[in-house]
């Protein structure tokens, strides 16, 4: 094991839905949420939820709203829907359910991209946030986005062990608002 990951901490297998935006993807040609599917199954996670819904704000917010209802998803992890074009709505959608804010990700992620495509990265509005205690993470729609934001941050950060710090030792706390009765809008 590396100083990253030491053998001292257990792994925690989490609980993860995986969301495709898309008007024209079916469960058989849906290869940026088999990416996903296949990276979370190969840590350890447990598949939660799997939807495919089209580009459209009711239909997104409403999978994820549900899912964030469900004690049994710890994480969200949409693909698809954050481009410039008039149906990429997955960021307008989603953002208003975010009690937090994780622009982190952001940054590292176009920081990650940027090294694979150059500017290009631009054309991304990849967003995170959390919402009733879980971490939803909106991708772009290519397989290759996926698998940048999978390796290169959340396989590390949804892992117990990662060093110094992560996500799932702090999901404990993640609804203390909650708790003490704070009116949540979601």
């Amino acid at each position: 094991m590396t100083a990253a990951t030491p053998p001292d901490r257990p792994f925690i297998p989490l609980g993860i839905a995986v969301l495709t935006v898309s008007d024209t993807r079916r469960l058989e040609d849906d290869r940026s949420g088999d990416t996903l599917v296949q990276r979370l199954g190969t840590a350890g996670h447990r598949l939660a939820g799997r939807a495919i819904v089209p580009d459209e704000v009711p239909a997104i917010r409403g999978q994820v709203e549900a899912w964030i209802r469900d004690p049994a998803i710890d994480v969200v992890v949409t693909t698809g829907g954050t481009g410039f074009t008039g149906r990429d709505v997955t960021p307008e959608a989603l953002e208003p359910l975010f009690e937090k804010r994780m622009d982190g990700f952001s940054a590292v992620f176009h920081r990650i991209s940027y090294d694979k495509i150059g500017t290009s990265t631009l054309q991304s509005r990849a967003t995170a946030g959390v919402a009733r205690a879980t971490y939803i993470f909106v991708l772009p729609g290519s397989p290759g986005a996926c698998r940048d934001a999978w390796d290169g941050i959340l396989a590390q950060q949804l892992d117990y062990r990662h060093r110094p710090c992560n996500f799932v030792e702090i999901m404990p706390r993640l609804d203390e608002h909650l708790r003490r009765g704070a009116p949540v809008s979601v």
